[in-house]
């Protein structure tokens, strides 16, 4: 067997450094190929997204001979050969290949046709050719047909496992990733904090569960490292140590902090329990947010207490921080002026992009709108319908930018395989090489299912079109254990077997507000926020 395999392995290693790739012709006593084809189209190098059941075509310049056709023209993978119909043409020139089954979706083959095809003259085939390809998707639904009800209602259970089942067993934090052991992330404990009163709402755990779990988190939030208030952005979830997030990245993280207020906030004021509102109130009126402006008129977004104020990111829209500073402006004890929104956040104005994308306007922020997360993790507490200031309206906002990222995906101006109404969603997420802000201006053909599935409250119509394609089509690969993984790119194909907080949060806080307005309900009832908004000149409905 193993010579067998190590045979095939040198007949790949020929093909791949063939005759074919340095252009040479064959001699007066051989013949080559004149033409492959795959189904009515001539055949590309390394084609992608190839239907599972192709016909392939070769065209010869030359009559062949009657012999085994399938021992001289092959499909093969992984060392192994499938089983195909090969005929010959009536005037003995071309050879159609067909497999007699439907191959493996998303996988890669080569079609080999072998130096020891003759022709009738008795010329041989002057050397061994490999076509190489990659099947697309399998269109049949990979799950029973359910309700659109049913279908949110099991993505949201699902998703709800990661922040419950998959938290830190000494205080309930939230791991980072799947993977990440000890470590606890800040603001993805602030969506859990979300995620468990959806999971209370929808009966996935009890009330009386729910408040447990959040007094122990609220508990490792007391005796966790802080800076001034703040905290970092990694932690260890035992010890409430601060994990560095990178070198100088080893203090405050006030984006972080901002983002774990708005889910204690939230359930502060969904709870209405007193000691619980005490534990919340003293955490939130510790931080001074006037701390992390030194001096300026802008929130930074670090301070490190060994390297200080060197990191000097300002927070400066438009992007996923606008919840720092109405958390700012919203502190009954250090709370920032409207002219640090004005200045530093909106920078007087320039904030602004009023230019339109695929017909779309886009009210706010960097060209084609940049990642969804832009528009959605403030969005998860705030409520954009009616919300607005002198310088959007934020419904308009958050719809715009998840429009103008789908009809990118439609258009699909580099080719990507698989992207269209049904497939859409840039966001940062992992990536094949790593981790990666993916954006219409920053596109490797990877999708996010969170982009889209976050977007619901705003675009329900494309989301839960998106929803399905993810479930019932790609469910088989891109459905596990807490719901939709990360990320996935059909074009390579790859799919991550990862799960991120900071990704899953959004999905079934995005999906509850999209049915019910949980969450708006909630935050926007906190007196700071409404506070917060009113100093800030926003208007809204709910104000």
């Amino acid at each position: 067997m193993k010579k067998v395999l190590f045979s095939f392995f040198i007949l790949l290693t020929t093909l791949s450094c063939s005759k074919e790739q340095s252009g040479e012709t064959p001699s007066a006593a051989s013949f080559g190929i004149t033409q492959v084809r795959l189904g009515d189209n001539a055949f590309t190098a390394n084609q992608r997204n190839v239907e599972l059941q192709p016909t392939f075509r070769l065209s010869f310049p030359t009559a062949l001979s009657e012999q085994n056709l399938s021992s001289h023209v092959l499909i093969v993978s992984d060392g192994a050969s499938v089983a195909t119909n090969v005929s010959l043409s009536t005037d003995k020139q071309t050879i159609t290949v067909v497999p007699t089954t439907d191959l493996p979706a998303l996988k890669a083959f080569t079609l080999v046709v072998r130096s020891s095809l003759i022709a009738v003259d008795g010329k041989k085939l002057d050397k061994e050719y490999a076509y190489q390809f990659t099947t697309g998707i399998d269109t049949k639904d990979k799950f029973d047909r359910i309700s659109t009800e049913e279908l949110l209602t099991k993505v949201q259970r699902q998703t709800f496992t990661y922040f419950w089942d998959q938290a830190h067993p000494s205080f309930g934090m939230i791991r980072e990733r799947n993977s990440s052991g000890e470590t606890v992330t800040t603001g993805g404990t602030g969506f859990g904090l979300m995620a468990i009163l959806v999971g209370i709402e929808r009966g996935f755990v009890t009330r009386d569960q729910g408040v447990e779990r959040i007094k122990k988190i609220v508990s490792f939030l007391k005796m966790a490292d802080k800076y001034q208030g703040a905290f970092a952005h990694w932690y260890n979830g035992s010890t409430g140590r601060t994990q560095p997030f990178s070198e100088k990245d080893n203090g405050a993280d006030i984006v972080e902090t901002a983002l774990l207020f708005q889910g204690l906030l939230t359930a502060r004021t969904y709870f209405n329990d007193a000691s619980l509102t005490a534990d919340i109130s003293t955490l939130y009126n510790a931080v001074d947010w006037n701390f992390f402006r030194n001096g300026q008129q802008t929130l930074l977004w670090h301070w490190s207490p060994t390297f200080q104020w060197e990191m000097n990111l300002k927070i400066t829209g438009w992007n996923e921080s606008l919840i720092a500073y109405v958390l700012a402006a919203g502190s009954a004890t250090h709370g920032i002026d409207a002219s640090v929104y004005e200045q530093g956040w909106a920078n007087n104005g320039a904030i602004r992009n009023g230019n339109s994308y695929h017909g779309i306007q886009l009210p706010l922020g960097p060209p084609s709108g940049g990642p969804l997360f832009l528009s959605q993790y403030s969005f998860l507490g705030l409520n954009p319908n009616g919300l607005q200031d002198q310088y959007a309206s934020y419904s308009d906002q958050v719809k715009n930018h998840s429009l103008i990222n789908r009809a990118y995906c439609v258009a699909n101006p580099k080719a990507f395989v698989g992207y269209g109404a049904d497939c859409w969603g840039l966001t940062a997420s992992d990536d094949i090489n790593g981790y990666k802000v993916h954006s219409p201006t920053e596109d490797n053909g990877v999708i996010s299912p969170t982009a889209a599935l976050a977007a619901m409250p705003y675009v329900p119509e494309e989301s839960i079109q998106a929803l399905e394609f993810f479930y019932y089509k790609l469910g088989d690969k891109l459905w596990g254990e807490h719901g939709f993984k990360d990320a996935f790119s059909l074009t390579e194909p790859w799919f991550a077997d990862s799960y991120l907080a900071i990704d899953q949060g959004p999905i079934i806080i995005g999906i509850e507000n999209y049915r019910s307005g949980l969450l708006w309900k909630y935050f926007m009832q906190t007196p700071e926020i409404k506070s917060a908004l009113q100093k800030l000149n926003f208007t809204s409905p709910n104000l």
